[in-house]
């Protein structure tokens, strides 16, 4: 019997998690993707449509702006109880389960899966990702990356990626990190470390990429920062930089959100597909 997937929204990248099932000879259904063309699948207009799919699929992050995030769609797709209550008896997979409990607490009733608490997921997706940042700064960045000076702030998943590529391409990185055993790591693999605490001011740096969701680079620290330094910021929304202070001081600063989804949204799909797929054969046993 040929299963039968469900995609609730999301950006492009969705589309070739889609395309992605359907090779694997799932069919396919999509709600939200009203406002482009997608032929080769079932376009649904209402949730009644979509609910009967054996498997249902919302995308990152799964709500915006109170609703889910659909960008293709006509119309918003309410994320409320009725959107729960849909869902009831049904296998769901989606990120930051926590986050939209929060939001809407009818989905502690649902059945869902979190697909982006996957190492697996998060640490591809954070190549990904940094992949991204760095044709951000190749399109904004007048200056090379060669001998460039750049700092990248946070050594997580996507600091750890995004240095490494930064290194390779012969840029001088430094990264600030908070744990002692960051900085031994950091060391090691051949960048400067610096105490994020011990960020006042910006001027020796071309670059700065921001990976921390917290403010960081505050009016103090802007004031006292080159106004020829571009900033790149990763983190998720507020992010970590005073955009009204950069603005201010004529600083440029480039808040580069959802990066899968725009620079490599075929793969981003695909990993998400994989994923999915490996959590559905360990339910499974």
């Amino acid at each position: 019997m040929t299963k039968t997937l469900g995609i609730i929204g999301g950006d492009k990248r969705f589309l070739f998690t889609a395309k992605a099932f359907a090779d694997d000879n799932w069919k396919v259904k999509l709600f939200g993707f009203t406002k482009i063309s997608a032929d080769d699948y079932e376009v649904c207009n209402s949730l009644k449509e979509i609910k009967n799919c054996d498997l249902l699929v919302f995308p990152v992050p799964p709500v915006k702006d109170g609703v889910v995030n659909a960008p293709f769609a006509k119309n918003p797709i309410a994320f409320n109880k009725e959107l729960a209550d849909s869902l009831m008896g049904k296998k769901v997979f989606l990120p930051m389960k926590e986050k939209v409990v929060s939001i809407c607490n009818d989905f502690k009733k649902v059945d869902c899966k979190d697909y982006f608490k996957r190492e697996d997921f998060t640490l591809l997706n954070a190549y990904i990702t940094a992949e991204g940042a760095l044709q951000v700064l190749l399109n904004n960045f007048e200056g090379s990356v060669l001998d460039s000076r750049i700092l990248i702030c946070g050594f997580g998943r996507i600091g750890k990626c995004l240095a490494k590529i930064l290194k390779d391409l012969n840029a001088d990185v430094t990264v600030s990190a908070r744990k002692s055993e960051d900085f031994a790591k950091i060391t090691i693999n051949g960048y400067k470390p610096l105490h994020t605490e011990q960020i006042k001011e910006v001027k020796d740096f071309d670059v700065v990429f921001n990976t921390v969701p917290s403010l960081i680079f505050t009016k103090e620290v802007l004031k006292n920062t080159h106004k020829n330094t571009l900033f790149i910021d990763l983190a998720s929304l507020p992010g970590g930089i005073d955009k009204a202070s950069a603005k201010e001081y004529n600083i440029d600063v480039i808040h580069a959100l959802a990066l899968p989804g725009i620079t490599a949204p075929k793969k981003a799909g695909e990993i998400i597909k994989d994923t999915i797929v490996k959590m559905l054969k360990e339910d499974n046993g």
